[in-house]
């Protein structure tokens, strides 16, 4: 055939040439990018969670796969007094200060200017409230939390409060306190 006739042909497979070696270099880019942050993520998680049980251990592992981009991560947690076990088999509680764990370490890996926590201590006990507390306070030394909480541990460590009042019925009117 005429070399007109064949022109789109080979257009075609050198593009789709093209975008095979973009789709190795990009996997091949993320594997490692996961790797490191899985890696830096699973030390701060293993720091964090003594600090915040007041002892025991925690660590992430991946499940098993042929990829590390397919794989599952297991969170495996042991407070202080227990066994090592599955984060799914601890109390309510644990499980709030394991989550609290883990996020406050991709926090440390992954900054960013603000962090915005609903309710997280609702389910803790006034121990706990305390330990949360104190890792919030030291986090705020490099990032903004904005925490919505009823606990009043937690709004004494604040250092701005922000209300909402309803003086009117249907009226709501916004209320701050600086604190410090």
């Amino acid at each position: 055939p005429p070399r007109s006739t064949l022109f789109p042909y080979t257009t075609l497979f050198r593009s789709i040439q093209t975008l095979r070696d973009a789709i190795t270099r990009i996997n091949r880019t993320s594997r490692r990018r996961f790797r490191e942050t899985f890696e830096a993520v699973s030390k701060r998680f293993s720091e964090n969670f003594p600090r915040l049980f007041d002892g025991g251990k925690a660590s992430l592992s991946l499940t098993e796969s042929e990829d590390i981009l397919d794989a599952g991560v297991e969170i495996m947690a042991m407070p202080p007094g227990k066994r090592n076990q599955n984060v799914n088999l601890l109390s309510g509680g644990e499980k709030t200060m394991t989550a609290l764990a883990l996020l406050m370490a991709i926090f440390q890996v992954r900054p960013s200017p603000f962090f915005l926590l609903d309710e997280v201590d609702a389910a803790l006990d006034d121990a706990n409230v305390g330990r949360f507390n104190t890792l919030i306070t030291d986090l705020a030394a490099h990032s903004q939390f904005l925490v919505i909480t009823h606990n009043k541990r937690t709004i004494a460590v604040a250092d701005v409060l922000y209300g909402i009042t309803m003086e009117q019925k249907g009226v709501s009117k916004i209320v701050s306190v600086q604190l410090s």
